[in-house]
């Protein structure tokens, strides 16, 4: 034993313990841009600094009616730990529309576009159960259990966010991501080290039990030691029950209590019944390998993190999913006024057409021109059924983006007409430098966060594995003690004189007093001692320890992969940005010159100084004038929105309670409308006038 605790000491005094410190959350003020200086838990100089990102606050941002980070307790209810816990079922009914219909049409703001969408879309409402995820993961923490992670990727099933008939604008750049590989492990996977290292303590206390009766018949091969029976008849009560609980200082606590009653027709057993009781309490203690809150806790640190990480991607998940609605309701726009100019177009080509056979008729006008109009007309006709069926596709991906249910025929069959226009007021981010641009998305957006995150989570993994190498040695002790009563047999004999035991010979023990001297050390049981395990060439552990700080060098380079795909995105979009107001300032300059083009053509052919063909021509320039200048203003009001999206400000910049978001249920819950600047209400359209051709003169 001496020499065991001598080995003991001298292994501490050669392997040192890494220090654990709790992680805690703050709010820094937004960040520089990266500096390289060492930042690095193992000293590697070179990379640069990472700015501390704003948290998505608050934490645990959903209050609902289950803590799920929190137990059933036994109070007032001894059974509840076991008994299931009811999710609520998702609400499948839409939020009342109210004030929005009116005549059978939805009249639809961009406003009550994004309200209804947070409060209705799935994609937000799968990723709000996350939350509640999270919080189980944490609760399986608190118990010692590994974790099951949280999925906190982007859902992208609203159809129609990224893909419309309306010529896209400028957008941001790319990068590459290597998908697939052939270095797969066991079952054709590749598994991180991720919540490896040495096996936490169980945290939860667990007690077992043993309730067992045995009766039992056996015959007997030799009688000498039965007594003269040929067969023994023995009944065996047992009752034995087991305490044990893990603690996260790495000790392991153990408590046993056996009981046994035991009545037999043996004449060489002096009792019968028999009471035997026992008990044996053991502590063991980790020194080396698991010792420490560190390593047994960090399962609840890196749950925490995980629940940052989940709000986070919440976050992101609303940002985008905005970005999407908006979107499709300027892709809706869009559609709604290129179907109304394809209207005014009709009904200008039809105008002429009509005028051209009045003149046909009178002798004024050749048959070809006639031809010519009627052409145009059946052109413009093909040209408004497309529009039409553009217009009804955008008005449905605009349904299923804000509501929950499209079976309500009143609400599949009604119009959307979109009420907002964009504004071509000039951004403040337009005139701001490409670097405080930069450091605003670095602040604000939650990959980067995320990415911070899972770089501390990688950290706690590092450390897990460093104490992963050492060897296991555990220093435990116990104590215990025992007991023996019950009556006398009255079958026993005397081995020695073959003679019946007179009565009272060995006098009667109640349970009681069994029970009593188990623990008044009457005969008591105890020690100490050292279990090692010392692993000769230790392979596997530094493996693992090795690649855990090759993932860590990972996930540094992709989180400086990410601060130059997020740079190089908000200086292409905020040129895409000031492209876009070019454009849509030359379209509007050329459809203004094409419908004076197409009056001045007008007059001309009033006075007789013009064809109908010149004047179908000048048509047909406006009408391309006006497809230009709707699909440069979609392509501006995009990409005004995804620059919003880029920088994470669009929350605060609508005024938006991510509070609110995450506690939505749908169904009418009612949130309070968001307020978007950058918006005008859109403009009359003008009637197209008849051509009043002079009379021929004679």
């Amino acid at each position: 034993m001496q020499g065991a605790a001598s080995i003991s000491l001298l292994l501490m005094s050669l392997c040192t313990q890494p220090g654990w410190s709790q992680q805690t959350q703050s709010s820094p003020t937004a960040p520089a841009a990266p500096q390289a200086v060492v930042n690095d838990t193992t000293g590697t100089p070179g990379l640069p600094q990472a700015p501390q990102p704003k948290p998505t606050e608050p934490l645990f941002m959903r209050p609902t009616s289950v803590d799920y980070t929190k137990p059933k307790s036994h109070i007032w209810n001894p059974i509840a730990p076991y008994t299931p816990i009811n999710v609520p079922t998702f609400s499948m009914g839409n939020t009342t529309l109210g004030s929005l219909l009116k005549d059978g049409k939805i009249y639809l703001s961009l406003a009550d576009a994004v309200t209804l969408t947070l409060e209705n879309n799935y994609d937000i409402g799968i990723s709000r159960i996350n939350l509640d995820i999270a919080d189980t993961d944490l609760l399986r923490a608190k118990a010692g259990s590994s974790l099951r992670g949280v999925s906190t990727g982007l859902l992208t099933n609203t159809i129609g966010g990224t893909t419309t008939t309306i010529t896209t604008g400028g957008g941001p750049g790319a990068t590459s991501a290597g998908v697939g590989g052939g270095g797969t492990g066991v079952g054709g996977i590749v598994v991180s080290t991720n919540g490896g290292g040495p096996v936490p303590e169980n945290l939860d206390p667990v007690l077992t039990g043993q309730l067992e009766y045995e009766a039992s018949t056996q015959p007997q091969l030799n009688t000498l030691f039965s007594g003269g029976l040929s067969v023994l008849t023995t009944d065996t009560a047992t009752y034995n029950f087991n305490y044990s609980q893990g603690f996260l200082t790495g000790t392991q606590l153990t408590v046993g209590f056996n009981n046994t009653r035991v009545t037999t027709d043996n004449p060489f057993s002096n009792f019968s019944p028999s009471l035997t009781t026992s008990f044996r309490a053991t502590a063991t203690q980790h020194l080396l390998q698991g010792f420490g809150w560190g390593v047994n806790g960090r399962f609840i640190v890196q749950a925490k993190n995980d629940r940052r990480i989940t709000d986070s991607a919440f976050r992101q998940q609303v940002l985008y999913t905005i970005n999407q609605v908006e979107n499709i309701y300027w892709a809706l726009v869009s559609a709604y006024e290129d179907e109304q100019a394809k209207e005014r177009q009709l009904a200008q080509s039809s105008q002429l057409t009509s005028d051209n056979r009045k003149q046909l008729e009178i002798g004024t006008l050749a048959p070809l021109d006639v031809v010519n109009s009627d052409s145009a007309v059946a052109s413009d006709k093909q040209a408004l059924v497309a529009s039409k069926t553009n217009l009804e596709y955008q008005q449905l991906l605009m349904k299923q983006a804000i509501v929950r249910n499209l079976n309500d025929p009143a609400l599949s069959l009604a119009p959307v007409i979109p009420t907002d226009r964009v504004a071509l007021d000039r951004l403040p981010e337009e005139d701001l430098q490409v670097e405080d641009l930069v450091k605003v998305a670095y602040a604000n957006n939650p990959q980067i966060e995320q990415a911070v995150l899972n770089m501390k989570n990688n950290e706690i993994t590092i450390k897990a594995f460093k104490n992963g190498l050492l060897p296991i040695v555990d220093a435990y002790a116990f104590y215990g003690g025992s007991a023996l009563g019950g009556a006398q047999n009255p079958n026993a004999i005397n081995f020695n004189t073959n003679a019946p035991y007179a009565p009272g010979t060995f006098p009667s023990v109640g349970y009681g007093d069994v029970f009593q001297n188990t623990f008044n050390n009457n005969a008591p049981d105890k020690g100490v001692g050292v279990n090692m395990t010392i692993p000769i060439r230790n392979r596997t552990a530094q493996a693992d320890q090795a690649r855990s700080q090759m993932e860590y060098r990972q996930s540094q380079m992709r989180l400086q992969q990410l601060y130059t795909l997020i740079r190089i995105q908000v200086t292409n979009q905020q040129y895409a940005l000031t492209n876009d107001r070019a454009q849509v300032q030359a379209a509007q300059a050329a459809r203004d010159f094409a419908a004076q083009s197409l009056d001045a053509e007008e007059k001309k052919y009033r006075l007789g100084a013009s064809t109908t063909a010149n004047v179908l021509q000048q048509a047909r320039n406006l009408a391309t004038a006006e497809n230009n200048s709707i699909s440069a203003t979609a392509a501006y009001a995009r990409d005004r929105a995804q620059l919003f999206q880029l920088l994470a400000n669009t929350l605060d910049r609508y005024a938006i309670n991510i509070e609110s978001v995450a506690q939505a249920t749908g169904g009418g819950a009612g949130m309070q409308n968001p307020v978007i600047p950058g918006l005008t209400a859109p403009k009359a359209p003008e009637a197209p006038k008849p051509i009043d051709v002079a009379p021929p003169q004679q």
